[in-house]
């Protein structure tokens, strides 16, 4: 799962950056409003923490634009501004969440968790199926009870295909939503991702259809 975090304050961005990593996020920052509208449009993410207060082109007028344009991306908003009026404003402008500053990080990567479930059409942050359960708040994956150690990217691939259970993920897609933008990606690393994944979890969850992608079947 790939976060992009827009924020123009360097201190904040920075934490964010590693909260989210330590988190099994991928995360690619932007400091300033055309930066992350351009990001944005042409990257691949799964939800937008998004800055208000952004120099150059704000918040508010970004996300109006990104909605302008189609996109669904889930877009947790964070301000300094406390007057309701600009919480009512954000939200319908299409933001999914809302968190003022100063927050806890705690309490930012559940309103993430929860936008991007949404997103994806579950109601608990247990991502299931048969005997295998994945938790995405303590980030702990097990099968028949037992619990499974994974990688930090088996786990991300992990939480995207139960994320998109039942539709052929392709290889392109994993690699635009598994590594950040600063990474080297190739369609033969997702490749063999899949066989270290596959070898802890046995049988057949993760499937493959030629021509398609990746998919764990629907219960």
């Amino acid at each position: 799962m790939r976060i992009l975090v827009a924020e123009d304050e360097p201190h904040i961005a920075q934490d964010l950056r590693d909260s989210l990593s330590q988190a099994g996020y991928a995360v690619d920052l932007a400091g300033d409003g055309e930066d992350a509208l351009f990001h944005a449009e042409v990257e691949a993410y799964d939800a937008l923490v998004l800055d208000l207060g952004l120099p150059g082109l704000d918040g508010l007028t970004l996300l109006k634009r990104l909605r302008a344009g189609g996109s669904v991306l889930p877009v947790l908003i964070l301000t300094a501004r406390d007057g309701w009026r600009e919480r009512v404003e954000g939200i319908d402008a299409g933001a999914d969440d809302y968190l003022p500053k100063p927050f806890r990080m705690e309490e930012l990567l559940a309103r993430l968790r929860a936008i991007m479930r949404r997103a994806a059409g579950h109601a608990t942050p247990v991502l299931s199926t048969g005997a295998l359960e994945l938790d995405t708040r303590s980030r702990t994956v097990s099968l028949h009870g037992r619990a499974l150690n994974l990688t930090a990217l088996e786990y991300r691939l992990l939480a995207y295909l139960l994320h998109h259970r039942g539709r052929a993920v392709p290889a392109g897609e994993l690699l635009d939503h598994l590594y950040d933008g600063e990474a080297d990606r190739e369609t033969n690393a997702v490749e063999a991702l899949v066989v270290r994944l596959r070898r802890k979890l046995g049988g057949g969850l993760v499937e493959t259809r030629r021509g398609h992608g990746y998919v764990i079947a629907m219960d």
